[in-house]
């Protein structure tokens, strides 16, 4: 088990390969699809950002940089002190935010992302280009991995609603494997190529045409 604190320097986050068991600490910014709409129209493709959002923007940049965003839209419970708890902390499907991650990490520098189910080639290219991992984390574990979730700072945009809002969290001992890596390694393509080819050897023996590659 590797040891990882966020904030993360590049170096530490290049030294981690397909298949390393990380536990991680520290601060992190939740994010799912409005969130990553939100950040790419207002910060990535708008020519200055809104007035409005230059707090939001700098206690995003506090955080993404050198540091990690989750895709995960929690249930929370809201205490009439103000105090917010995860009650459920699970990853959602990564793969919906493949058209804008690779804009993400570069323009705020992030150094993982954890989710479930991978993503694909724009986002592992930003990962080996800026050098960053994806970190999978258990699916169908949500009420356990709250537990990792030792404290919950503040919250971005709540009008976004509560699983769509971006939570700024302080993890400790969350535990994900890496399996996307900054050198282009792929434990999600592996499988699939894996599958195809033990999906193309059962349609043979069975007088099947094999499985087409560019079909997958």
């Amino acid at each position: 088990m590797i040891n990882l604190q966020i904030p993360i320097d590049e170096k530490t986050v290049r030294s981690l390969r397909v298949g390393d068991q990380v536990s991680l600490s520290g601060a992190v910014l939740t994010a799912r699809d409005r969130a990553h709409k939100y950040l790419v129209e207002e910060f990535v493709e708008a020519l200055q950002p809104n007035d409005d959002e230059r707090e939001n923007l700098l206690r995003i940049e506090q955080r993404l940089q050198d540091g990690v965003i989750y895709h995960c839209g929690p249930v929370v419970n809201e205490h009439d002190d103000g105090r917010v708890e995860f009650v459920s902390a699970g990853p959602t499907t990564s793969i919906r935010e493949e058209g804008v991650e690779a804009e993400v990490i570069e323009r705020f520098g992030v150094r993982a992302v954890i989710g479930k189910g991978g993503m694909g080639a724009r986002t592992l290219s930003a990962l080996k280009e800026y050098g960053a991992v994806y970190l999978h984390a258990i699916g169908g574990a949500a009420t356990f991995l709250a537990r990792n979730v030792e404290r919950v700072d503040g919250v971005v945009h709540r009008d976004f609603g509560v699983a769509e809002a971006m939570w700024e969290i302080e993890l400790k001992n969350f535990v994900s494997v890496v399996t996307m890596d900054s050198h282009g390694g792929s434990l999600h393509d592996e499988v699939r190529e894996a599958s195809a080819s033990s999906l193309s050897g059962v349609l043979a023996s069975m007088g099947q045409a094999p499985v087409d590659k560019q079909q997958r």
